[in-house]
């Protein structure tokens, strides 16, 4: 039950459940305390320690049942049964000798142990095999249906295949009748065997495919998203915002509490003998981190600033202030409504008051200047999505001078090739003069990255 169990959490994990190794040891557990002879109880037992939402546990109890659902094999009958297999009692499943004197009279000592298992039709010690080999088989390294004829001929092998291949011709040349049931069951046997491999198929394949599917989401240029393709990608920039999250909120952490300063507490402790009672910390003044956020939302990269938008306000844990704007014609701040809404809801929101419209950059920079200029202060980094085309309008960059000498730095992020740049009605080149850092930001990869060095210089 031990490997069981292993396996079980590893089919959890592909199911989308972060299974720890601490909540693991507790499942195991409660495992011990609960047994395994009640189902109901043991499903229970495993939501309650390992699921942390309702999300998860959906997803756990599903898990669960396709786990436990053991295929059984089909149940063949003889078509010449004697009277003595019918009046055998219903706990006692008929013996392979009896069942060979079913036959034409022949014994089945000779027999090797797959065979005897099959002619009795035991059907729990066949699911035990099955089991068995499917271990030996190595079945939860299955990742791809292609895979599945090569892992049912593993657990056939590790079954006896061979040897019942040459029992099967031994009956066929002495027995004929025995051997055409011994075939039958045989392909019952195989069936049952595909269904549990496409049962592991089911269970340990999800998560390759997952990270197969997210691999390609990472690398699709995000302005070319299909609509089927949003919520997945929606879904993947939480992942990497976790990610993200759980990469520098620990580094954090520690630079608020700084490092032990030795010599001081063993002075402040002199009293008591050096035993440090009372702790004294080396502290390093850091300023307070805050990221400004200005995305184009125009229509022509409406749907990349969709993302990047989800991604900035899930690092609150990380950045102590974001300030958020949508632009297109004219700028607006959108701060409180990706904080307050859900996803959908805000880009909705922040649609319908000024996205999807042409874009002017220099009337924007302009209502930037008049109303939030203020915000700016050394200690800000300046973040700016868009493609840098004005439609041939007045792109006030000496607006953008000013922004890059009152913050810390100033970032843009273009979602545009780089070939294009300065071409058509792109101003790109002139405003790159007064960026810090200036960078193709067109797939989930490359805005990960992108977001990832921008907050690590505050680490």
């Amino acid at each position: 039950m031990r490997e069981n169990l292993h396996r079980f959490f590893r089919a959890a994990r592909g199911a989308g459940v972060d299974v720890s190794p601490a909540e693991s040891i507790d499942a195991m557990r409660a495992v011990a305390q609960v047994g395994i002879s009640d189902r109901a109880v043991l499903r229970d037992a495993l939501l309650l320690t390992l699921a942390k939402s309702q999300d998860e546990k959906l997803a756990l109890g599903d898990c669960f049942d396709l786990f436990f659902s053991q295929p059984e094999p089909r149940q063949e009958q003889p078509e010449a049964a004697g009277e003595d297999d019918a009046a055998q009692g219903e706990d006692q499943p008929p013996s392979a000798g009896s069942a060979s004197e079913a036959g034409e009279g022949q014994p089945s000592q000779g027999l090797g142990p797959l065979a005897q298992m099959l002619l009795s039709q035991d059907r729990n010690a066949i699911a035990a095999a099955i089991a068995s080999a499917s271990g030996a088989a190595s079945l939860s390294d299955i990742r791809y249906s292609t895979q599945r004829g090569i892992f049912s001929s593993r657990i056939l092998d590790a079954m006896g295949l061979q040897r019942l291949r040459d029992d099967l011709d031994q009956l066929t040349a002495t027995n004929p009748s025995l051997a055409e049931r011994l075939r039958a069951a045989l392909d019952a046997l195989r069936e049952a065997v595909r269904d549990t491999v496409s049962q592991g198929l089911a269970l340990y394949a999800r998560e390759e495919a997952e990270n197969l599917r997210n691999e390609i989401l990472r690398n699709a240029p995000l302005a070319r998203i299909e609509r089927r393709q949003v919520a997945e990608m929606r879904a993947l920039i939480r992942q990497i915002a976790r990610r993200l999250r759980e990469r520098y909120s620990k580094p954090r952490k520690r630079q608020r509490r700084g490092h032990l300063d030795v010599r001081r507490t063993l002075r402040r402790n002199a009293a008591w003998g050096g035993v440090p009672f009372l702790t004294a910390w080396k502290r390093k003044h850091r300023d307070r981190p805050k990221i400004v956020a200005l995305c184009d939302v125009s229509g022509s990269v409406a749907q990349v600033s969709d993302f990047f938008l989800l991604l900035i306000h899930s690092l609150h844990e990380v950045v102590d202030d974001v300030r958020s704007f949508a632009f297109s014609s004219h700028l607006i701040e959108v701060s409180e409504i990706l904080e307050t809404k859900s996803p959908e809801e805000a880009m909705s929101e922040i649609m319908s008051k000024v996205g999807f419209g042409s874009s002017d950059y220099g009337a924007s920079l302009v209502d930037f200047e008049k109303e939030f200029m203020s915000a700016l202060t050394p200690q800000t980094t300046v973040i700016v999505l868009g493609d840098a085309r004005s439609n041939n309008l007045d792109p006030r960059a000496d607006i953008l001078r000013r922004i890059s000498e009152r913050s810390k730095r100033l970032v843009w992020l273009n979602p545009e090739g780089r070939l294009a740049w300065g071409f058509g009605d792109s101003e790109m080149p002139r405003y790159a003069t007064f960026c810090s850092v200036v960078r193709q930001c067109a797939t989930a990869q490359q805005l990960e990255r992108a977001v990832s060095d921008i907050v690590a210089t505050y680490q």
